[in-house]
């Protein structure tokens, strides 16, 4: 976050006199207890600051690159999965181009009657089919897609980065974020490469990191 003067003034005094107190700091700037307030509540929710009860604020010494390091990862995966997009293992390779475009989508993930997961579909596996010059209305995509144990998958509690480490290091589009059910991985979510990048655009933009 891009910090007011007033608000670099105060962490200044801060770092060269903490521990100080609320009063002293107003002091310092010539300023009521009240004005400074705001200041030193979005200071301390940042992680510039910390404070202590009848001690008073001192300065965290945490670099702003440092506390978005910090926080992001923090983040889990739940936080931030978007509603999956599956066909059945029966659909056509015709009818998943279809879906794909209309969903404005990367990855469909391929699911069974439990909706339990059985395989996944990129761009790349339907556009090589298509090139086949086949009729793809009569081809369906358990024939084409990728098939369990090859699937990288995540879990709702996994940490946001992991999540992306997997994408980078699969090269990869997407993830299906899963849960353990009778029938198999069920599939509750999914993360992708445009979520991280929606990701960097609300840190980017929040007052508060």
């Amino acid at each position: 976050m891009d910090l007011t003067k007033r608000q670099q003034q105060i962490v200044e005094i801060v770092k060269a006199d903490g521990p100080i107190t609320g009063e002293h700091i107003a002091d310092r700037l010539d300023l009521t207890r009240a004005t400074l307030r705001p200041d030193l509540a979005i200071l301390t929710m940042a992680g510039f600051l910390d404070a202590r009860p009848r001690v008073g604020y001192f300065y965290t010494g945490k670099t702003a690159s440092e506390l978005l390091s910090e926080k992001i990862k923090k983040y889990k995966v739940h936080e931030f999965q978007q509603v999956p997009v599956a066909v059945k293992e029966s659909v056509s390779v015709y009818d998943a181009i279809s879906t794909m475009f209309l969903e404005d989508v990367g990855t469909l993930f391929v699911v069974d009657d439990h909706a339990c997961l059985t395989g996944v579909l990129s761009r790349k596996d339907l556009l090589r089919t298509s090139m086949g010059h086949q009729d793809l209305t009569s081809i369906p995509v358990h024939i084409i897609m990728t098939r369990m144990p090859n699937i990288t998958v995540c879990r709702k509690d996994d940490l946001l980065i992991d999540a992306a480490h997997k994408l980078i290091s699969k090269q990869i589009d997407g993830l299906p974020v899963v849960k353990d059910s009778d029938h198999g991985l069920e599939v509750v979510g999914r993360i992708t490469k445009t979520t991280m990048t929606k990701l960097l655009v609300e840190l980017t933009t929040d007052e508060n990191i």
